[in-house]
């Protein structure tokens, strides 16, 4: 076809498709033309040409056809959608294009990343919540399904709220997201998908999730009697499950046969974590968006990346299922004990494939021999992982049941069949031949047999030729342009046979032919090619058996993870002086000496004790607080950068990893089973989405208070530190006293709360449950010491000059705010400078802070005179004027007006030596 009709064609292709880009092959190189070239040239850095069409000129950029695949995961990583037109040929020989797949996110099979890539469909109607915040009640839940195209995973659920389903998205961090018609249409809940995820958002045609359509679909796939066994009854559910489906079969992607299962859960039957406590906790990502320093990071040692992803899996989703968690632990505490047993195990797993995803491949008749080969390799893994489990101590624990869960006959027989059958060292390319073994195919080795023949003709011609016409320096070789040849050199090439035809003069040589030799590479090309198409034909019928078996290498797959998992956990365990966690149902939570499970590798750790739920005696043999009766509140004061925070984290952490079946960094822990972990560590500003620091703030102390249940574990990290100081005490006191059940309807959470109002302090006199405990400290003189050992009772003060000049804060700014914090405690007057020069009286204010009154006041006026407005007597307005009346100084004026608005008492050191310091430059700049 002429370029002409190419870009024609093009352009209709893509006016045919809703995808962002499309390449379409032209031979032996996928081009792009148009916007599609401009775009991939700056995304990409393709050189752009020109190609003309009915008198116009287009862009065009192409890559060849062998190396579209990295062109395409670039795109695609990068949220394009892009169709692939490949070329064909009609059977007048002409050529013509159809668009065969559309690569997305989350239809990308050809990926380098261990982790799941989800696609998500959203459905359900959202009401707007009444304090306009779009949190919500779905009328019938809104309906989750999650499908990881790469791995055959396929999941549904039901939220109640928009705060759940984008809880569950959080967790399972989709690449994609399909919002149904309905959830298209709640502004609110959109932006939150595409604000709080990281997710591209692509809108799919309304009728994919048609109730009647998404049931068809889902029986088509998973056969009648699968929604009912699976108890799937939603229909926005079904709705979004049916929609995924018909997703990925559009596209293009060929996966559907490796969606063998449909899995329904609870989002009951996993810890409620919602985004904001995934990032708060660090389990995935850090807050600075890295993976190192984060949970996962630590305690993986997994030598597999579906054993990788699998644990990430945990981390994200951990159970409330005791029996489950149990169960985990046994095989971790085995594992951790026998460390030869260990070791051989994760010998044996190492060097495994990715079998998911390559069931996957199979499934969609993308896999390649090496594809295949990779799959035998890792099939033969599971009997020798079996064996280092049963020839050892841990053939007693559950181990040896999560290894016998696939069916491993026919695990066996399937890797049998493929060692039959494939070369040891196959070629990428399934269409040139050497696939396969003598020995699999009767027709293939007398092919074979036939072209060895051939060749050895070939192979032993020169020297039949040298020894029947006496000739010298003769060889036989063969290329592209004159197929085989016969090779003499100029010096004896007037001496050869007249049944040789000269087809080419070198210099020093010349080339020739004969009838026979040119018989024999006719046969030898005709052979290769029947080689090839009945190679390919093989290939093709083992890789569409293999695919058949698709369940069976998921179950495979899903055992070796598990195990890898497991192995991960325990040899995290043993490395690190882990303990076994005793888990209750639902019960306290006591931890002896626990440590931060990520920071303890980093520094030099003071373990502490926690007490919570209940009483249980004294502490243990270290430091920490005492449990008393219903102790279900802690408020924990103490210094900035004592370890309050990490602290609480770690109390988290140890529940959360105790409730992934893992080990927990304590001497001992009773850790009972929690329905959720909700936290409020500190607050960005979201100014771009119309959000403050302090309205985030107030949003997520809002979710937890709606959310957090009796067997919830909460973790505040300051509250209403975003606001005026007396707002946020008395946010954080109602806070503390409706969580601690003096106004909740139902009993406490257990609740760990930081902060520096020491005002709160004084609950634990009056509230049941709710106690105090500190951060030590050790003041030897000048020195102050953090201890980070935490002690019963409340901290009497903050240290926030210590930690000021612990930061670097230049040395006259931390002498002045010991002055004026001695000052304020003393209640004595403070010099408010005007100027550079204290001596100067004009330029010198005095103030005192009466504390009763939350007011700055002058000398005069604490000592009984009248007061100004705000607090300030008319004797600090300065000098009087001509007409005799008390006048204001509008610099003074300004500064005291600022004055009156701050608390000192409540406002951080370090930023009230900031505003000192303007003053000094507003007065002082006046007086110049």
């Amino acid at each position: 076809m002429a370029s002409q009709g190419i870009v024609e064609e093009f352009l209709s292709l893509k006016s045919d498709t809703d995808a962002d880009v499309l390449t379409m092959q032209c031979g032996d190189f996928y081009e792009f033309f148009a916007d599609d070239a401009e775009l991939v040239a700056s995304e990409l850095d393709l050189k752009v040409s020109q190609k003309s069409s009915h008198g116009s000129s287009y862009p065009m950029a192409g890559v060849p056809v062998d190396d579209l695949t990295p062109y395409l995961k670039a795109l695609v990583e990068r949220g394009y959608r892009v169709a692939v037109a490949d070329q064909f040929e009609d059977g007048g020989g002409d050529h013509y294009r159809e668009i065969t797949r559309v690569v997305t996110p989350g239809t990308l099979l050809e990926t380098d990343d261990a982790d799941a890539r989800y696609i998500a469909a959203v459905v359900g109607d959202s009401d707007e919540g009444s304090d306009g915040s779009g949190r919500g009640t779905a009328t019938d839940g809104i309906g989750l399904a999650f499908a990881d195209a790469t791995t055959g995973q396929f999941l549904v659920t039901v939220a109640d709220t928009a705060d759940d389903a984008l809880s569950e998205l959080y967790r399972f961090d989709p690449v994609e997201i399909l919002p149904g018609p309905d959830t298209r249409g709640d502004d609110e809940l959109v932006r939150r998908l595409r604000g709080e995820t990281d997710g591209t958002v692509s809108l799919f045609e309304a009728d994919a999730f048609a109730p009647g359509r998404a049931k068809h679909a889902l029986r088509e796939q998973f056969g009648d009697e699968t929604l009912d066994s699976v108890g799937l009854d939603t229909e926005p559910a079904i709705r979004a499950a049916g929609a995924v489906l018909r997703y990925v079969e559009e596209t293009g992607a060929g996966v559907l046969p490796s969606m063998t299962r449909l899995r329904a859960f609870e989002t009951s039957d996993h810890l409620e974590l919602d985004a904001t406590t995934q990032r708060n906790l660090e389990l995935t990502e850090t807050m600075q968006g890295g993976r190192d320093g984060t949970l996962v990071d630590t305690i993986d040692h997994t030598v597999t990346s579906p054993g990788g992803r699998l644990l990430r899996e945990w981390v994200t989703r951990p159970r409330r299922d005791r029996g489950e968690l149990t169960r985990r632990l046994d095989c971790v505490q085995a594992l951790a004990a026998g460390a030869l047993a260990r070791e051989r195990v994760r010998e044996a797993l190492d060097g495994g494939y990715d079998l998911e995803r390559l069931a996957a491949r199979a499934a969609s008749g993308s896999a390649d021999a090496t594809d295949l080969l990779a799959i035998r390799e890792t099939l033969a893994i599971l009997p020798d992982v079996a064996d280092a489990i049963e020839g050892s101590p841990l053939a007693d624990s559950p181990l040896s049941a999560v290894v016998d869960r696939p069916d491993r006959a026919a695990a066996a027989d399937l890797r049998e069949e493929l060692e039959t059958a494939l070369a040891d060292d196959p070629p990428k390319t399934v269409t040139q031949g050497g696939l396969f073994r003598r020995g699999y195919d009767d027709e293939l080795d007398d092919l074979l047999e036939r072209h060895a023949e051939a060749s050895e003709w070939i192979d032993t011609l020169a020297e039949r030729e040298t020894r029947q016409h006496g000739l010298s320096h003769v060889t036989v070789d063969r290329n592209k342009t004159d197929g085989y040849y016969i090779q003499i050199g100029k010096s004896v090439a007037d001496e050869v046979p007249a049944h040789y035809r000269e087809i080419k003069t070198l210099k020093n040589s010349k080339r020739f032919v004969t009838d026979e030799l040119e018989e024999r590479e006719r046969e030898i090309l005709r052979l290769e090619d029947a080689r090839g198409d009945l190679e390919y034909d093989l290939f093709c019928d083992l890789r569409d058996r293999v695919g058949v078996h698709a369940g069976l290498l998921q179950d495979v797959g899903r055992a070796l993870a598990e195990v890898d998992a497991l192995a991960s956990l325990a040899t995290h365990a043993a490395g690190n002086d882990w303990t076994r966690p005793e888990l209750t149902e639902p019960g306290p939570l006591r931890i002896e000496a626990g440590r931060h499970p990520v920071v303890e590798g980093t520094t030099e750790f003071v373990p502490n004790d926690l007490r919570m739920g209940g009483a249980d005696g004294s502490a243990g043999d270290g430091a920490g607080a005492v449990a008393s009766a219903d102790r279900d509140f802690l408020i924990v004061t103490g210094p900035n950068m004592s370890g309050k925070s990490t602290y609480m984290r770690q109390a988290a952490l140890i529940t959360l990893l105790a409730q992934i079946g893992s080990f927990v960094p304590a001497r001992a822990a009773t850790v009972g089973i929690v329905d959720g972990i909700y936290t409020r560590v500190g607050a960005l500003d979201e100014l771009a989405q119309g959000r403050s620091t302090f309205m985030v703030e107030m949003q997520e102390l809002s979710n937890i208070l709606h959310s957090a249940t009796s067997e919830s574990l909460v973790v505040l990290d300051e509250v209403g530190r975003g606001t005026a100081t007396y707002d946020g005490i008395s946010i954080a006191w109602a806070a503390t006293e409706y969580l601690s059940s003096a106004q909740a309807a139902t009993p406490s959470p257990k609740v760990l709360f930081a902060t520096h109002y020491h005002e709160l302090t004084t609950l634990a006199e009056h509230i049941d449950g709710v106690e105090n405990v500190h951060v030590a400290v050790d003041e030897s003189g000048d020195e102050v010491t953090f201890l980070r050992t935490v002690r019963d009772g409340p901290a009497d003060r903050s240290y926030g000059v210590h930690v000021a000049e612990l930061a670097g804060v230049p040395d006259p700014v931390v002498s002045r705010a010991r002055e004026v914090l001695r000052k304020l405690r003393g209640d004595e007057a403070i010099d408010i400078r005007g100027s550079g020069d204290a001596s100067d009286g004009d330029d010198t204010h005095q103030v005192v802070f009466d504390v009763d009154s939350g007011e700055f006041r002058t000398e005069a006026s604490a000592d009984g005179g009248e007061t100004s407005r705000g607090g300030a007597t008319e004797q600090s307005r300065g000098p009087e004027e001509s007409g005799g009346e008390p006048q204001t100084d509008p610099a003074i004026e300004s500064v005291l007006d600022e004055l009156r608005s701050v608390d000192v008492d409540e406002t951080p050191p370090v930023e009230l030596m900031g505003k000192v310091l303007e003053w000094q430059e507003e007065l002082g700049e006046d007086e110049g």
